[in-house]
């Protein structure tokens, strides 16, 4: 592995059962089971390991009556990941889903569009329709890492690294970016929720929360412009990652895959 090739891994740290027309403005005719799992993504490299987004914990999953499958720690472990040794934390956006667990990576610090604090802070969270999907305990613990000089703040495009970069893309949050990284397979582009589901992708549709649809929709192509193929790029939240991608190791079957692999065909988005 050279100095600017990685390797990716999408861990699975939980699931909220819901149907289809729940997952698009204006619904879905089709209106059958489409789940969301929910991941965190860590990218290894030869002298560096950076953790994409930190997940939610047990407390908050029972305040969302979401479901926990494994703590994001133990799956990260499972990784050959220490948690205390992570340098850098990449967080796509502030909802509650990719910003909790506070004090799971005590020695890193943290990457965020400035916008998006900006967002999560300002104006727009005096509406109860806006916070929604954000904890304010997610935001003040990431304003007392400002005040401990551990959160670097990007406005746009920036390198994190040698093969490793985030790009503002907005829509769903203000503030929200993607990852795109250098992997021997190519560029892939972790859209995090740019695009939850690739049937949002395929379909040129859009979530229901959301900040401004028509960045949605304009991050679709950016995305996509960024990463080596359509195929290279790889959303959020959907279930068909954990089927397309090889497992991590042959003991994580359904809990961790490899995203710098080949993958298998996907199957068309509904």
């Amino acid at each position: 592995m050279s100095d600017d090739t990685y390797e990716i891994y999408a861990v699975k740290y939980g699931r909220h059962e819901r149907n289809s027309s729940d997952n698009f403005i204006g619904g879905d005719t089709h209106d059958v089971p489409m789940p969301l799992d929910y991941f965190v993504w860590a990218i290894v490299g030869k002298d560096r390991t950076v953790i994409l987004d930190t997940g939610f914990d047990q407390m908050r999953a029972d305040a969302r009556k979401r479901q926990i499958s494994k703590p994001v720690g133990d799956g990260l472990r499972a990784l050959g990941v220490d948690p205390d040794s992570v340098k850098d934390v990449i967080i796509s956006h502030m909802h509650y889903d990719h910003a909790g667990n506070h004090d799971l990576f005590p020695n890193a610090r943290y990457h965020l569009q400035e916008c998006e604090m900006a967002y999560a802070t300002g104006r727009c969270m005096c509406h109860a329709m806006m916070r929604m999907p954000f904890e304010a305990a997610d935001v003040t613990a990431m304003v007392n890492k400002v005040f401990n000089d551990r959160v670097v703040f990007h406005d746009g495009a920036a390198e994190i690294a040698p093969g490793l970069s985030v790009h503002h893309i907005g829509g769903h949050s203000k503030g929200l970016q993607a990852t795109r990284v250098k992997t021997r397979r190519g560029w892939i582009v972790l859209a995090s929720d740019v695009a939850h589901f690739y049937a949002h992708l395929d379909r040129r549709r859009v979530f229901p929360i959301t900040y401004n649809v028509a960045d949605v929709l304009a991050g679709y192509d950016k995305v996509e412009a960024l990463a080596t193929s359509k195929a290279h790029v790889v959303p959020g939240h959907d279930p068909i990652v954990m089927d397309i991608y090889p497992a991590a190791r042959p003991n994580m079957e359904g809990w961790a895959v490899r995203l710098d692999a080949d993958p298998k065909p996907r199957p068309p988005a509904i």
